[in-house]
């Protein structure tokens, strides 16, 4: 039996398939080994170019919220005044009035008559009578008293909401209530009236009849 010996030392002289093949594939191995390192290299100088720069930013002053409470004032429609209802008056007690001044008085005689072509005694002297006439009637048929109890001249006060149908203002109005100032008239009421009663049929419009003397 032949026994082989091999010299791992000695180098091969001629190349066959093999040793082509063998060597082909460390060459191709060392080409992708430098491409790898070649990709490592130029991926991590991309990282650090493209790493973000570190900028100092400045302290942003801070802002204080204030919240500005605006209180609006509410507008609220006044109410509609009331319509004024006007109680419609009925002449008889203002005929029935003017009868009775006629009668006591001779008051529309007076006031109808034309003065100019009388002395001033004379019209005076009419006057009294005609005032004696009315005062007597105005006494028997009407209760009279003055609306304010002060004294002509004095000085008085106007509280706010005072009667504006008792009290007449004058002069220089401005502003609102109170007012103050000068009593000029007290005013006149009637406190209580006493006109007679009129028969059915009575024609108060004839506020004196004329007079036929037989």
């Amino acid at each position: 039996m032949n026994t082989y010996t091999i010299d791992l030392s000695l180098h091969p002289t001629t190349f066959d398939l093999w040793h082509v093949c063998l060597a082909g594939t460390a060459a191709l191995l060392a080409l992708i080994l430098i491409v790898v390192l070649v990709s490592v290299l130029l991926g991590m100088r991309r990282c650090k170019s493209a790493a973000p720069a570190v900028v100092a930013v400045a302290p942003q002053p801070e802002i204080k919220i204030v919240e500005k409470i605006v209180e609006v004032e509410k507008i609220v429609q006044a109410p509609a005044p009331e319509p004024v209802v006007l109680k419609e008056a009925t002449p008889d007690a203002a005929l029935q009035l003017l009868s009775l001044l006629q009668k006591e008085a001779r008051f529309i005689d007076f006031i109808k008559e034309d003065v100019s072509a009388f002395s001033d005694a004379e019209i005076g002297a009419a006057a009294r009578v005609v005032h004696q006439g009315c005062s007597k009637a105005v006494s028997e048929h009407f209760t009279l008293a003055p609306v304010s109890n002060d004294l002509e001249g004095n000085r008085v006060t106007l509280n706010k909401g005072f009667d504006a149908a008792s009290f007449r203002l004058t002069g220089n109005i401005v502003g609102e209530a109170p007012f103050t100032g000068t009593l000029v008239h007290k005013g006149w009421q009637v406190t209580d009236l006493r006109l007679p009663k009129l028969t059915e049929g009575h024609n108060a419009k004839i506020v004196a009849p004329a007079e036929v003397e037989l």
